[in-house]
């Protein structure tokens, strides 16, 4: 409890930057299921996403601010454990995913975001991920990962992907937003809505200038300043999931070793903290999904944890 107070105390203590404004970005969003458990290596085990964005000095009408994001990810999937020798082990296969994206975020003066992007990657072996587990497991002191013999096999990767985030409500510390997302391409082709709720220890900021929705950059053409934020979040998503080649395999290849077919309902959740400290912010987050392929030995639902850090210069 003392604990648990004194986080509190320095959360809220948090120097405010409200006089500066900051129209570039770099951060790094590392998911793994070691942030939630030190013992749970599987399923979506490590996705690793390093990012650019900047504020465009154009001025469009009914455009708040438009934000360009370059970034380079990588996704990376295994059965219930890194260690099976034989086919009959596996219930997902192992698969990897490597990718460039550019993005164009649009946030709307009526307190609503677009934002698209189009990623160009491999998955497969040249996705380099048994080679990144690899080093992993000597960082933490793991058994060596056997089983990548058996990963999805290379296919090129092209994906589109469109969000939709709308303002429902919102008062001093508590919002309600609504979130959609599409994905259509060669890897992921999908589509989900859900909500997504602040609840603030200070004043919220509109969505459209909110760390929550990476829209906290500005200029001497906006209208917002980079002011401090803490708030706690949750993130509640029902997918309908038509096709997964980290699942199924790419159907621009010849077909892979071990595939499933991918469960087309699947609920999301995501629950978190985020905050700010002059140039920075941070965020942790708790991640559940239900099951996502057709398989009798996957378990009903899985976690695993999200860290990132970002930071603000001109």
């Amino acid at each position: 409890m003392k604990k648990n107070i004194l986080l509190l105390f320095i959360l809220l203590s948090l120097p405010s930057f409200s006089q500066r404004k900051y129209a570039k970005e770099f951060s790094f969003i590392n998911d793994n299921d070691l942030y939630t458990s030190t013992y749970q290596d599987r399923y979506y085990t490590n996705g690793a996403f390093l990012t650019y964005r900047f504020l465009s000095k154009n001025q469009v009408k009914n455009v708040a601010k438009k934000i360009y994001k370059i970034q380079l990810g990588h996704h990376m999937y295994t059965p219930y454990k890194a260690i099976v020798e034989t086919v009959e082990e596996h219930d997902r296969p192992f698969a990897g995913y490597l990718f460039g994206s550019f993005g164009i975020n649009k946030f709307y003066t009526n307190e609503s975001i677009l934002k698209t992007s189009l990623q160009l990657g491999v998955i497969g072996s040249s996705a380099l991920s048994e080679e990144l587990q690899g080093v992993i497991h000597k960082m933490y002191g793991f058994k060596e990962a056997t089983g990548w013999d058996y990963q999805i096999k290379n296919a090129f990767a092209l994906n589109f992907k469109v969000d939709y985030i709308k303002k429902i409500t919102k008062d001093n510390v508590f919002d309600l937003n609504w979130i959609n997302s599409a994905r259509l391409g060669t890897v992921y082709t999908d589509l989900s809505s859900g909500l997504f709720t602040r609840i603030g220890f200070k004043p919220l900021e509109s969505i459209i200038n909110s760390i929550a929705f990476h829209g906290n950059l500005n200029n001497h053409n906006t209208n917002f300043k980079n002011n401090a934020e803490v708030f706690i979040y949750l993130k509640p998503a029902l997918h309908y999931v038509a096709y997964d080649a980290t699942i199924e395999g790419s159907f621009l290849t010849e077909k892979s070793p071990v595939t499933f077919e991918v469960e087309p309902f699947k609920f999301t959740t995501e629950f978190g903290i985020r905050f700010t400290s002059n140039r920075f912010n941070f965020g942790y987050a708790i991640n559940y999904h239900t099951k996502k392929l057709k398989s009798s030995r996957v378990p009903k639902g899985n976690f695993y944890g999200t860290i990132q850090l970002n930071y603000q210069f001109n």
